[in-house]
Order: structure tokens, then C-alpha cells, then sequence
């Protein structure tokens, strides 16, 4: 029974026991389930949501400490409330903000990744991680972690490149990232489109409205990332599926495996090359 037990994994795609001797799961189908490459560590870490919407905080509330740390010469005292407490900009050029400055004059591309986890104030990252404990519990219900995250990082990234396209020359915050998840959840409410889809296209929909009015009633606020963002959320939720139409598969974990490493190497460099630039250029 010992033995059994040690020759037992759970799938890493359905999640259902088998042997790791299988040659095919019995349940799903997925070839060799028992591989090592399809049961490596970082597969784990999507199948606990609200260990990875953590992460996505702890990552956020790091990067803003590590930008006020690296020059301190931020303003408490300003005419609009979410550049409070404002680190200062050649801290956030170092650390990766993005937009035509940086990536035009610098061919600083891989800065579209890291924006999505800096801001530009105390309500800045307040807001935006109320916003993603709000909308990520529901996208990763009826996405799944997987897809939520690769939702997460890609729409971020597209909202961006919109932005830089549309000629915004210096940007920062969480807020394209999280529009993709407002752009993912309108597309399950209106493609469900019983009491309850329709009920969650109405309720999302308030709040992309929200933003929209309040894009533009505060100075500057980027309103192409934030539009970006939610339609690459609408394109992302259509193009990878939702649970109700299809569970979420092998290829969506490893989709978000990719975005992880690529994410974390984005921003471990951005904070090494980025401390190094600011300690440098001060001496």
C-alpha cells in the first residue's frame, strides 16, 4: 500500500489521482502525466488563487518601496492625490516605467512588462490593488488561476503598447493589467448571456464606465493603456475560453508558467540595472 501510495500523483491537468506510471490519464487524456516536466514546482503555484493575487500585491507593494528607497526626494505635498507620496521619476525610469521616453530613447521594451507593478503614489497602488482583490476572485473562478494570470500579464502588456502607440511618453501603475481582467470578466457576462451573465456584464460594466469618467476628470491618468486594456482582456478572454466552455488545460498552465519566469527575470533586472543606474549616477 506504501509503495502504491509513493507511485500515486495527482494529474497535472485534471487534478484527479492516478499512477504516474500512466501512459495516458485515464480521466482527461493528457499524455505521460507522470513527466517531470509537466509536474514541475512552478505548475503548483497556480493552483492556489489567492496565493498568487498575493504575490501579484507583495510584488506591487515591493517595487514602490524599492522605488522610494533608491531616491528618496519624493513630494508629499501636491494638487493631485495619487502622486502622494510620489517617488521620484528617474527612479521609475530606472526601475522600468515605460511609454515612447523609454522605450524610443532608451529600446527599453521589456519595460512594458514591468509598468504594470510600479505607481506614482500611496492611492496610486491603493486603488489598484483594491481593484485586483476585487475582479481577480471572480476572473479566476470562471477563467481559472492559469488563465486569469496570463490574462493578468499579457493584457497589461498590450494596454501598454497601446499607450506607447498612441504616443504617451511616460507611464506607470497596475491599472492596464487589471482592465484586462474588467475587459476578460465583460466578455464571459455578455458571451454567457443568461440572468447571471448579463447581471456580471451590467455590474463590470459599471465599473469600466467608472473608469472612464474618472480618466477623465483626473490629469493624468492613462486612458489608452486603461482602454488597451480592456480590450485585450475581451480578445484574451475570447481566445483562451472561460470554464464554462472549457476547463482549463495543460497549455494554459504552461502559458502562465512562461509569464511568470518572464515576469519575475523582467523585474529582478529592472531592480538590479535600475539600483545600479540611480547608486552610479549619484556618485
Amino acid at each position: 500500500m506504501a509503495n502504491q501510495q509513493r507511485r500515486s500523483i495527482l494529474c497535472p491537468n485534471c487534478r484527479k489521482l492516478i499512477s504516474v506510471d500512466e501512459p495516458r490519464c485515464p480521466y482527461c487524456g493528457i499524455q505521460r502525466p507522470g513527466s517531470s516536466l509537466k509536474n514541475n514546482p512552478l505548475m503548483h503555484l497556480f493552483q492556489d488563487p489567492q496565493q498568487l493575487i498575493r504575490g501579484i500585491i507583495i510584488a506591487n507593494v515591493a517595487l514602490y518601496i524599492v522605488s522610494l528607497v533608491l531616491k528618496p526626494t519624493f513630494s508629499s505635498v501636491t494638487m493631485n492625490p495619487l502622486t502622494f507620496l510620489a517617488p521620484d521619476g528617474s527612479s521609475l525610469l530606472a526601475l522600468g516605467a515605460t511609454g515612447t521616453v523609454p522605450i524610443d530613447g532608451f529600446g527599453r521594451w521589456w519595460s512594458l512588462l514591468s509598468a504594470n507593478y510600479l505607481h506614482g503614489g500611496v492611492l496610486h497602488i491603493f486603488f489598484n490593488m483594491m481593484a485586483l482583490r476585487q475582479l481577480s476572485p471572480f476572473v479566476t473562478r470562471e477563467f481559472g488561476t492559469s488563465r486569469m494570470f496570463v490574462i493578468y500579464t499579457v493584457g497589461g502588456v498590450v494596454g501598454f503598447w497601446v499607450s506607447y502607440v498612441a504616443g504617451v511618453r511616460f507611464t506607470i501603475g497596475a491599472s492596464a493589467a487589471v482592465c484586462s481582467l474588467i475587459g476578460a470578466a465583460l466578455y464571459y457576462g455578455k458571451s454567457r448571456g443568461d440572468s447571471y451573465g448579463q447581471a456580471i456584464y451590467r455590474q463590470v460594466g459599471g465599473w469600466a464606465l467608472g473608469i472612464f469618467v474618472f480618466g477623465l476628470l483626473v490629469p493624468g491618468i492613462n486612458n489608452w493603456g486603461h482602454g488597451g486594456g480592456i480590450l485585450a482582456g475581451i480578445l484574451l478572454g475570447f481566445s483562451l475560453g472561460y470554464q464554462d466552455k472549457s476547463r482549463e488545460r495543460l497549455v494554459h498552465k504552461s502559458a502562465a508558467v512562461i509569464c511568470l519566469v518572464v515576469t519575475v527575470a523582467i523585474l529582478a533586472w529592472a531592480v538590479a540595472s535600475g539600483g545600479y543606474l540611480i547608486v552610479t549616477s549619484e556618485r
